[in-house]
Protein backbone atom coordinates (compact mmCIF):
# COMPACT_ATOMS: atom_id res chain seq x y z
CA UNK A 1 0.00 0.00 0.00
CA UNK A 2 1.85 3.17 -1.56
CA UNK A 3 -1.23 5.28 0.15
CA UNK A 4 -3.99 5.27 2.53
CA UNK A 5 -6.69 7.37 2.57
CA UNK A 6 -8.53 7.93 6.17
CA UNK A 7 -12.54 9.99 5.85
CA UNK A 8 -13.04 11.35 9.36
CA UNK A 9 -9.76 12.54 10.82
CA UNK A 10 -11.41 12.72 14.36
CA UNK A 11 -10.04 10.30 17.44
CA UNK A 12 -10.37 7.26 15.87
CA UNK A 13 -8.90 7.89 12.35
CA UNK A 14 -6.18 10.16 13.44
CA UNK A 15 -5.12 7.89 15.78
CA UNK A 16 -4.60 4.93 13.52
CA UNK A 17 -2.99 7.59 11.06
CA UNK A 18 -0.41 7.77 14.43
CA UNK A 19 -0.48 3.95 15.02
CA UNK A 20 0.49 3.74 11.01
CA UNK A 21 3.71 6.38 11.53
CA UNK A 22 4.63 4.98 14.46
CA UNK A 23 5.14 1.18 12.86
CA UNK A 24 6.69 2.77 10.25
CA UNK A 25 4.05 2.93 7.27
CA UNK A 26 6.30 4.65 4.56
CA UNK A 27 3.22 5.19 2.28
CA UNK A 28 1.50 8.43 1.86
CA UNK A 29 -1.95 9.28 4.58
CA UNK A 30 -4.86 11.38 3.31
CA UNK A 31 -7.36 12.88 5.30
CA UNK A 32 -10.92 13.59 4.38
CA UNK A 33 -12.67 15.76 6.64
CA UNK A 34 -13.87 19.46 7.22
CA UNK A 35 -11.29 22.17 6.55
CA UNK A 36 -10.98 23.24 9.95
CA UNK A 37 -10.03 19.52 11.31
CA UNK A 38 -7.77 18.87 8.02
CA UNK A 39 -5.90 22.06 9.16
CA UNK A 40 -5.56 20.53 13.13
CA UNK A 41 -4.18 16.96 11.51
CA UNK A 42 -1.90 18.59 9.37
CA UNK A 43 -0.56 20.82 11.97
CA UNK A 44 -0.27 17.56 14.63
CA UNK A 45 1.33 15.59 11.41
CA UNK A 46 -1.54 12.75 11.50
CA UNK A 47 -1.65 13.34 7.68
CA UNK A 48 0.32 14.14 4.84
CA UNK A 49 -2.59 15.79 2.54
CA UNK A 50 -6.27 16.47 3.25
CA UNK A 51 -9.46 17.07 0.62
CA UNK A 52 -12.59 17.95 2.00
CA UNK A 53 -14.31 16.14 -1.30
CA UNK A 54 -14.55 12.31 -0.63
CA UNK A 55 -13.78 11.62 -4.03
CA UNK A 56 -11.16 13.73 -4.26
CA UNK A 57 -9.88 12.25 -0.78
CA UNK A 58 -9.93 8.19 -2.31
CA UNK A 59 -7.60 9.38 -5.83
CA UNK A 60 -4.72 7.10 -6.17
CA UNK A 61 -5.48 4.95 -2.50
CA UNK A 62 -5.39 1.54 -2.22
CA UNK A 63 -7.13 1.61 1.20
CA UNK A 64 -9.64 3.68 2.11
CA UNK A 65 -10.85 3.78 6.00
CA UNK A 66 -14.41 4.89 6.88
CA UNK A 67 -13.92 6.84 10.19
CA UNK A 68 -16.86 8.48 10.25
CA UNK A 69 -20.49 8.18 12.62
CA UNK A 70 -21.93 5.01 11.24
CA UNK A 71 -25.14 6.23 8.96
CA UNK A 72 -22.57 8.28 7.43
CA UNK A 73 -20.43 5.35 6.42
CA UNK A 74 -23.41 3.73 5.23
CA UNK A 75 -24.07 6.97 2.98
CA UNK A 76 -20.23 7.10 1.94
CA UNK A 77 -20.28 3.40 1.02
CA UNK A 78 -23.07 3.80 -1.35
CA UNK A 79 -21.27 7.40 -2.79
CA UNK A 80 -17.83 6.19 -3.19
CA UNK A 81 -17.99 1.92 -3.87
CA UNK A 82 -19.16 2.55 -7.44
CA UNK A 83 -16.24 4.83 -8.41
CA UNK A 84 -13.52 3.06 -6.61
CA UNK A 85 -11.18 0.79 -8.61
CA UNK A 86 -11.30 -2.90 -7.86
CA UNK A 87 -8.06 -2.76 -6.46
CA UNK A 88 -8.79 -0.33 -3.53
CA UNK A 89 -10.08 -2.09 -0.72
CA UNK A 90 -12.79 -0.33 1.70
CA UNK A 91 -12.83 -0.48 5.09
CA UNK A 92 -14.36 0.81 8.25
CA UNK A 93 -14.45 1.27 12.27
CA UNK A 94 -18.19 1.93 12.82
CA UNK A 95 -19.70 0.78 16.03
CA UNK A 96 -22.33 -1.39 14.41
CA UNK A 97 -22.09 -3.99 11.29
CA UNK A 98 -25.06 -5.39 10.12
CA UNK A 99 -26.31 -1.99 8.59
CA UNK A 100 -22.76 -1.62 7.31
CA UNK A 101 -22.25 -5.05 5.83
CA UNK A 102 -25.84 -4.52 4.25
CA UNK A 103 -25.30 -1.45 2.69
CA UNK A 104 -21.87 -3.17 1.05
CA UNK A 105 -23.65 -5.68 -0.50
CA UNK A 106 -26.24 -3.78 -1.77
CA UNK A 107 -23.24 -1.61 -3.38
CA UNK A 108 -20.72 -4.26 -4.49
CA UNK A 109 -23.03 -6.85 -5.10
CA UNK A 110 -21.10 -10.21 -5.97
CA UNK A 111 -17.86 -8.83 -6.03
CA UNK A 112 -18.68 -7.14 -2.42
CA UNK A 113 -16.23 -10.00 -0.78
CA UNK A 114 -13.49 -8.47 -3.13
CA UNK A 115 -13.89 -4.77 -2.34
CA UNK A 116 -15.16 -4.33 1.34
CA UNK A 117 -14.22 -5.44 4.71
CA UNK A 118 -16.40 -4.62 7.89
CA UNK A 119 -14.53 -3.61 11.19
CA UNK A 120 -14.68 -2.35 14.55
CA UNK A 121 -12.01 -1.61 16.63
CA UNK A 122 -13.35 -1.51 20.04
CA UNK A 123 -10.49 1.60 21.60
CA UNK A 124 -11.47 4.87 22.10
CA UNK A 125 -11.84 7.99 24.87
CA UNK A 126 -14.28 9.74 25.87
CA UNK A 127 -13.36 12.90 23.78
CA UNK A 128 -13.41 13.40 20.63
CA UNK A 129 -11.67 14.97 18.07
CA UNK A 130 -7.83 14.37 16.29
CA UNK A 131 -6.56 16.48 19.64
CA UNK A 132 -6.94 13.37 21.60
CA UNK A 133 -5.49 11.03 18.78
CA UNK A 134 -3.23 8.43 20.17
CA UNK A 135 -0.51 6.19 18.11
CA UNK A 136 -0.89 3.23 21.08
CA UNK A 137 -4.74 3.76 21.07
CA UNK A 138 -5.33 0.23 19.53
CA UNK A 139 -2.57 -1.93 21.58
CA UNK A 140 -4.25 -4.48 23.12
CA UNK A 141 -7.15 -3.22 22.18
CA UNK A 142 -10.11 -5.77 20.07
CA UNK A 143 -10.24 -5.15 16.33
CA UNK A 144 -13.51 -6.63 15.66
CA UNK A 145 -13.81 -8.18 11.96
CA UNK A 146 -17.38 -9.14 10.27
CA UNK A 147 -16.22 -10.64 7.07
CA UNK A 148 -18.52 -11.34 4.21
CA UNK A 149 -19.68 -15.06 3.17
CA UNK A 150 -16.86 -16.66 1.52
CA UNK A 151 -14.20 -13.54 2.03
CA UNK A 152 -10.54 -14.33 2.11
CA UNK A 153 -8.74 -12.55 4.52
CA UNK A 154 -4.98 -14.23 3.79
CA UNK A 155 -4.58 -12.66 0.41
CA UNK A 156 -3.98 -9.65 -1.39
CA UNK A 157 -4.98 -5.93 0.49
CA UNK A 158 -7.07 -8.01 3.01
CA UNK A 159 -3.83 -9.70 3.91
CA UNK A 160 -2.42 -6.56 3.99
CA UNK A 161 -4.58 -4.44 5.83
CA UNK A 162 -4.83 -7.38 8.40
CA UNK A 163 -1.15 -7.53 9.37
CA UNK A 164 -1.13 -3.70 9.68
CA UNK A 165 -3.81 -4.16 12.00
CA UNK A 166 -1.54 -6.84 14.07
CA UNK A 167 1.57 -4.60 13.70
CA UNK A 168 -0.55 -1.55 15.67
CA UNK A 169 -0.80 -3.78 18.39
CA UNK A 170 -4.42 -4.46 18.30
CA UNK A 171 -5.99 -8.53 18.30
CA UNK A 172 -8.33 -9.32 16.02
CA UNK A 173 -11.27 -11.12 16.60
CA UNK A 174 -13.95 -12.19 13.68
CA UNK A 175 -17.65 -13.07 13.80
CA UNK A 176 -20.91 -12.52 11.72
CA UNK A 177 -22.33 -8.35 11.50
CA UNK A 178 -25.31 -9.95 13.78
CA UNK A 179 -23.88 -11.40 16.13
CA UNK A 180 -21.53 -8.40 16.48
CA UNK A 181 -24.28 -5.93 16.95
CA UNK A 182 -26.26 -8.51 19.51
CA UNK A 183 -22.30 -8.43 21.33
CA UNK A 184 -21.95 -4.65 21.54
CA UNK A 185 -25.14 -3.71 22.41
CA UNK A 186 -24.24 -5.50 26.08
CA UNK A 187 -20.23 -5.04 26.07
CA UNK A 188 -20.16 -1.37 24.83
CA UNK A 189 -23.90 0.41 24.00
CA UNK A 190 -25.64 -0.42 27.07
CA UNK A 191 -22.46 0.59 29.34
CA UNK A 192 -22.77 4.26 27.46
CA UNK A 193 -26.51 4.34 27.74
CA UNK A 194 -26.37 3.64 31.59
CA UNK A 195 -23.46 5.68 32.31
CA UNK A 196 -25.29 9.40 30.77
CA UNK A 197 -28.25 7.85 32.55
CA UNK A 198 -26.61 8.29 35.62
CA UNK A 199 -24.52 11.35 34.55
CA UNK A 200 -27.41 13.33 33.65
CA UNK A 201 -29.44 12.16 37.03
CA UNK A 202 -26.69 13.02 38.82
CA UNK A 203 -27.19 16.95 36.89
CA UNK A 204 -30.80 16.90 37.04
CA UNK A 205 -30.64 16.06 41.06
CA UNK A 206 -27.90 17.55 42.41
CA UNK A 207 -26.96 20.14 39.55
CA UNK A 208 -23.44 20.55 37.33
CA UNK A 209 -21.55 22.60 39.84
CA UNK A 210 -22.49 20.32 43.02
CA UNK A 211 -19.43 20.44 45.26
CA UNK A 212 -20.19 16.99 46.62
CA UNK A 213 -19.93 14.94 43.62
CA UNK A 214 -16.16 14.30 43.53
CA UNK A 215 -16.94 12.76 47.31
CA UNK A 216 -18.14 9.79 44.75
CA UNK A 217 -14.16 8.79 44.44
CA UNK A 218 -13.08 6.32 41.90
CA UNK A 219 -16.22 4.17 41.54
CA UNK A 220 -18.48 7.55 40.58
CA UNK A 221 -15.44 8.32 38.27
CA UNK A 222 -15.15 5.12 36.40
CA UNK A 223 -19.54 4.75 35.92
CA UNK A 224 -19.63 8.51 34.66
CA UNK A 225 -16.75 8.78 33.25
CA UNK A 226 -17.99 8.42 29.26
CA UNK A 227 -21.07 10.27 29.64
CA UNK A 228 -19.02 13.02 28.16
CA UNK A 229 -18.74 11.06 25.05
CA UNK A 230 -20.18 12.99 21.66
CA UNK A 231 -23.75 12.21 20.78
CA UNK A 232 -22.90 12.71 17.22
CA UNK A 233 -21.19 8.81 17.23
CA UNK A 234 -23.90 7.56 19.84
CA UNK A 235 -26.83 8.50 18.05
CA UNK A 236 -25.97 6.79 15.22
CA UNK A 237 -24.99 3.66 16.84
CA UNK A 238 -28.37 3.93 18.83
CA UNK A 239 -30.29 4.47 15.97
CA UNK A 240 -28.55 1.22 13.42
CA UNK A 241 -28.77 -1.43 16.54
CA UNK A 242 -31.91 -0.14 17.77
CA UNK A 243 -33.74 -3.44 18.51
CA UNK A 244 -29.98 -5.23 20.09
CA UNK A 245 -29.98 -2.07 22.45
CA UNK A 246 -34.03 -1.92 23.75
CA UNK A 247 -33.42 -5.70 24.24
CA UNK A 248 -30.54 -5.09 26.75
CA UNK A 249 -31.70 -1.89 27.84
CA UNK A 250 -35.21 -3.63 28.85
CA UNK A 251 -33.25 -6.42 30.49
CA UNK A 252 -31.44 -4.44 33.04
CA UNK A 253 -34.32 -2.40 33.53
CA UNK A 254 -35.80 -5.53 35.31
CA UNK A 255 -32.89 -6.16 37.00
CA UNK A 256 -32.84 -2.83 38.70
CA UNK A 257 -36.37 -3.24 39.35
CA UNK A 258 -36.10 -6.43 40.95
CA UNK A 259 -33.30 -4.97 43.23
CA UNK A 260 -35.19 -1.94 43.56
CA UNK A 261 -38.31 -4.40 44.77
CA UNK A 262 -35.99 -6.67 47.51
CA UNK A 263 -33.56 -3.99 49.24
CA UNK A 264 -34.75 -5.77 52.32
CA UNK A 265 -34.99 -9.62 51.57
CA UNK A 266 -32.00 -12.46 50.68
CA UNK A 267 -32.74 -11.75 47.18
CA UNK A 268 -30.59 -8.67 46.94
CA UNK A 269 -27.85 -11.14 48.55
CA UNK A 270 -28.76 -13.39 45.36
CA UNK A 271 -27.86 -10.35 42.95
CA UNK A 272 -24.58 -9.91 44.58
CA UNK A 273 -23.54 -13.83 44.01
CA UNK A 274 -24.76 -13.78 40.89
CA UNK A 275 -23.11 -10.61 39.67
CA UNK A 276 -19.33 -11.73 41.21
CA UNK A 277 -19.65 -14.48 38.92
CA UNK A 278 -18.07 -12.11 36.13
CA UNK A 279 -15.02 -11.32 38.26
CA UNK A 280 -14.52 -14.99 38.66
CA UNK A 281 -14.91 -15.36 35.38
CA UNK A 282 -12.27 -13.28 34.47
CA UNK A 283 -10.71 -13.62 37.11
CA UNK A 284 -9.75 -17.75 35.74
CA UNK A 285 -8.90 -16.89 32.11
CA UNK A 286 -5.88 -14.82 33.46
Amino acid sequence: MRQITIIGTGLIGGSFALALRKRKFAGRIVGCDREPALKRAKMLGVIDNGFADPADAVRGSQLVVLATPVLAIVDLIGRLGPGLPATTLLTDVGGTKAAVAERALKVFGKGAGKRFLAGHPMAGKEYSGVEYADADLFQNAVWFLTPLPGQNLNQGSFAEFVGWIDRIGARIAMLPPEDHDRLCAWISHLPQMISTALAAALVEEFGEEAPLLPAGGRALREMTRIAASPYSVWRDIAISNKKNLEDTLFKVEQRLAHIRENLATRALASEFEQAHGLKKSAEKKR
